[in-house]
């Protein structure tokens, strides 16, 4: 530092070569010393306080666990009058209410309860169709229930009450509700005559009953699976290809699987070609394979009294897993062709862990002198079908 002062007050020609010198000790002092490196991660320290944080990892509201819900249900027989018969476990005397008591929870985040008041501001003036077979109305129903406590439909349906298709209004918020019974999706005949319950179906032709009507829609939700394994011709190009569990002339490989399949493709492209706007909900399949002891048939029942573990569910197989590996595959198929809106409701996960909800035999009273099955393939209401409305509550919110 005296060096630095003495050329500092030295001759005037040595001034200039001073200052460098008095600038050359002044930056070796330690706390003035600045490199780039120490500019770079100031300006990355910077930056970083002032950038947005990174978003959270969306969640996957299929995947989780059922889990323990001492405020459930949210409504009962009692309270909903838009409970079927065969699904009014409560009045035909189940014995056990605490498959009652469970919510589904998505790993790592959580999915809300149905909320009515938000399901009807998010399809307020707008029209719902669900399109398929009984679950789909088992699902409609479950929803008719839920809003039960804010709102009630008219039915304002075109046909007698003895019609499975319905139309339901709710004036206040301008909400439609549609249900088509629709159990192939595509067109399809029964045979009749001696062979009830044998149908033809044209795998290459949508529905029109449900199709014609799709302008009308802002959500169209698209079901199907059990109806597959009845005996059933299978046409193409008005010509017949095949069938399942039905005598043909000619050799055939196409199974059930390849029907189901088709059916699902052709529905989705035809809502694509008729440029449909709204948006596809495609929910895959419930489960077929919760009798136990037996077939539906022989002697099969579902008696469980809560619902399976994660690890405790047997992983799908043979024509069940058929059926759900070909619903996915076309869902990626339609989303890679870009030609609808279209998610997909990946409720089988959440479904395979519940052989408790199913109405068994408390869908009729014991004494009835009828052939009635053991009932192990809709739900109870209210029941687990209940957070397919969590799950549709959550989507359509999304979408919005």
């Amino acid at each position: 530092m005296v060096l630095c002062l003495k050329l500092l007050f030295g001759p005037t020609a040595a001034i200039f070569l001073s200052a460098v010198v008095i600038l050359s000790c002044f930056t070796n002092v330690p706390y003035l010393q600045l490199s780039y490196t120490d500019v770079d991660d100031l300006a990355g320290r910077r930056s970083s306080y002032l950038a947005a944080p990174a978003p959270p990892p969306k969640c996957d509201i299929f995947r989780g666990e059922w889990v323990p819900d001492p405020d459930a249900p949210h409504y009962t027989n009692e309270t909903c009058a838009f409970i079927q018969e065969h699904q009014n476990c409560m009045f035909y005397g189940r014995p056990d209410l605490d498959f009652l008591k469970w919510r589904w929870k998505p790993h790592g985040c959580d999915l809300p309860r149905f909320d009515p008041y938000r399901f009807l501001a998010a399809v307020g003036n707008k029209t719902v169709a669900f399109v398929g077979d009984s679950l789909a109305r088992n699902h409609m129903q479950s929803l008719l229930c839920l809003l039960s406590k804010v709102a009630s439909p008219k039915d304002v349906s075109v046909t007698d009450k003895a019609d499975p298709n319905k139309i339901l209004h709710y004036e206040g918020y301008n909400f439609t509700i549609y249900l088509f019974w629709s159990p192939f999706l595509v067109r399809s005949e029964e045979v009749g005559g001696d062979r009830p319950g044998v149908f033809r179906l044209f795998l290459d032709e949508a529905d029109e009953r449900w199709l014609s009507a799709s302008p009308l829609f802002d959500v169209v939700l698209l079901s199907g699976a059990n109806w597959f394994t009845r005996e059933s011709y299978f046409y193409e190009r008005g010509e017949l290809v095949g069938g399942m569990y039905v005598a043909l002339n000619f050799t055939s490989t196409l199974t059930n699987q390849y029907s189901h399949r088709m059916a699902f493709r052709t529905a989705l492209r035809a809502l694509a070609a008729s440029r449909f706007r709204g948006k596809v909900i495609l929910r895959t399949l419930s489960p077929m394979s919760h009798f136990e002891g037996g077939a539906y048939d022989a002697g099969g029942d579902c008696r469980r009294t809560r619902p399976f573990w994660a690890n405790e569910t047997a992983p799908m197989g043979g024509v069940e897993l058929e059926f759900y590996t070909s619903q996915l595959e076309e869902f990626r198929e339609a989303v890679e062709a870009r030609g609808i809106d279209v998610a997909l409701m990946d409720a089988t996960v959440a479904m395979l862990m519940r052989p408790d909800g199913h109405p068994s035999r408390y869908g009729h009273w014991p004494d009835e002198k009828r052939t009635l099955y053991n009932d192990c393939i809709h739900w109870c209401l209210p029941g687990p079908i209940d957070a397919w409305n969590d799950m549709l509550l959550h989507m359509l919110s999304d979408s919005n």
